[in-house]
């Protein structure tokens, strides 16, 4: 069964949204750009986001201590890494518990071998089309998050010809730069209804 992931959430009004939604992940970046969050809006979204969904939290080359301390204090309990995190790091994580997704985007960052518990696919930035099947067929043994340009009108195709463990959405799901409340509904559902 195809999960669905709802990244980039900036505001209450986006975590009623989520609650609403009930998508499988929320999603609070952590890095420089336009969804840059602190450690303590991320921590008074996640007091207002419901308790059955877990948050991830979206870095870029962090420290192990910036990581943990944002998993330690409740904001999040799952880490993404965007960055050239070393294998040290993502196993240092999941000795404290903390279950890591990494992320690589293709073509430009290939895919390699990684001991994460999870591996994000991602397609160019500013690319206007997903990943295609041939991009997606690599040799990965761990569960995949597919990400980049996925809306609503294009994830049932998508979700035709490929079957990830989820769909990681926060541009497609928004209007004029914010999170679009009909968008995240259509788009959980669109998931939720494939399976």
């Amino acid at each position: 069964m195809t999960k669905i992931k709802i990244c980039g959430l900036m505001t209450t009004a986006d975590i009623a949204a989520i609650n609403h939604a009930k998508p499988d992940y929320a999603g609070f970046v952590f890095t420089a750009g336009r969804h840059q969050l602190t450690l303590d809006q991320a921590l008074n979204l996640r007091r207002h986001l419901d308790s059955a969904i877990p948050s991830v939290g979206v870095f870029v080359d962090a420290s192990l201590a910036t990581m943990l301390m944002a998993v330690q204090q409740g904001a999040i309990s799952i880490v993404q890494l965007h960055g050239h995190e070393s294998a040290t790091t993502i196993r240092a994580l999941q000795r404290t518990g903390v279950p890591v997704i990494q992320a690589f985007r293709l073509p430009e960052r290939p895919y390699q071998a990684t001991p994460a518990d999870y591996v994000m696919l991602d397609s160019q930035v500013g690319s206007k089309q997903p990943l295609t099947q041939a991009q997606l067929n690599l040799p990965i043994s761990q569960p995949v998050f597919l990400a980049g340009a996925l809306t609503p009108k294009n994830v049932t195709a998508v979700l035709q010809t490929s079957r990830p463990a989820v769909i990681d959405v926060s541009r497609g799901v928004e209007t004029a730069g914010r999170k679009d409340p009909h968008k995240i509904a259509q788009m959980v559902a669109k998931v939720h209804q494939f399976n």
